[in-house]
């Protein structure tokens, strides 16, 4: 297993020298992956409950500030060299498919073959509406083509598509990616939709830990939602081994331990040999790839939980 942490871009994380700071300092402390979340604007009001927080309030409401995901990733990779680079998770419908597969096409040949294309569908219907997407209702159906165009883009000699939210044709897409056949892609959501579509067309299912409403926040609830994405791929008639499985733990690690609702201790907090075990847990139910969210509210409190948890857990897990 390796792992990664995640970034939202706000807060400490909007300046040039401060990305810059905290992205070195991942690479260098020995993470596999940084993961960036996506949203290009933010509505004052919603009336929309944010799935991953218990009040409901998405994190970056307060400040408003967000940058784009795709264009953060080429940033990264003009001074990084070796770790990966993750959309957590694009918002499909956001972005028409071509220019998104394009977008994505561009990071990856610039990394060096270094991007993931973590997708969803989106939850915030505000943000729909500012960006004159396709209709929220439809984001699904939308989502599933959209990918499916991506795939058309990247890997026929000649792409074309006619579909209900997609329709191009004579048209030539060079270069291609550098990752083959394509960009990963990890298919965010807990949801039987999100299984679904991981099952058909993931190359990775990456789910998140405390969705409210699906809490996948213990080594046995994210069993039993891997044994519910194998039975989506057998299915689909799939080789379940083909999906590969992420994970991130959507709270900051915390070196006292914590007490959960269910009374045991809260996954990472505590000790460093706590979090190792707890690294080790989600290891043996199957994830690849632990991505933690390491992001506070000043800079150097960020290195500080990046680095900490690197020389805990990263180095000595291997």
């Amino acid at each position: 297993m390796d792992f990664g942490i995640h970034i939202g871009t706000r807060g400490c994380l909007t300046t040039r020298d401060n990305i810059m700071a905290m992205a070195s300092g991942a690479e260098a402390a020995g993470y596999a992956i940084i993961g960036v979340a996506d949203h290009l604007i933010v509505p004052v009001h919603t009336d929309v409950r944010y799935p991953y927080t218990a009040d409901g309030i998405w994190p970056g409401a307060p400040t408003g500030e967000c940058f784009d995901a795709i264009a953060t990733l080429t940033f990264l990779a003009g001074f990084t060299q070796r770790i990966r680079l993750l959309t957590s998770v694009l918002v499909v419908p956001y972005r028409p498919a071509v220019l998104t597969a394009k977008l994505l096409s561009t990071a990856d040949v610039l990394s060096g073959g270094r991007v993931i294309a973590g997708i969803g569908s989106g939850w915030m219907k505000e943000e729909f509406a500012a960006l004159e997407a396709p209709a929220f209702e439809h984001r699904g159906a939308v989502t599933d083509e959209y990918i499916r165009a991506w795939k058309s883009l990247w890997t026929e000699e000649r792409p074309a598509m006619d579909v209900k939210h997609v329709r191009f044709e004579n048209v030539v897409f060079r270069p291609r990616p550098t990752s083959q056949p394509h960009p990963p892609i990890w298919v965010g959501g807990e949801s039987a939709p999100a299984l679904r579509r991981a099952a058909q067309v993931g190359d990775g299912w990456y789910p998140v830990s405390n969705n409210a409403q699906i809490l996948m926040n213990t080594p046995e609830l994210l069993r039993a939602g891997i044994d519910r994405l194998h039975r989506a791929a057998e299915k689909a008639g799939r080789d379940p081994a083909s999906i590969d499985i992420a994970y991130v733990w959507f709270m900051p690690p915390h070196w006292t331990a914590k007490t959960g609702a269910d009374g045991r201790r809260q996954m990472f907090t505590g000790s460093a040999d706590d979090m190792r075990q707890d690294a080790a847990a989600f290891a043996a139910v199957g994830v690849k790839h632990l991505i933690i969210y390491a992001q506070q509210p000043t800079l150097q409190a960020t290195l500080d939980v990046q680095q900490r948890f690197a020389e805990d857990v990263v180095r000595k897990s291997a």
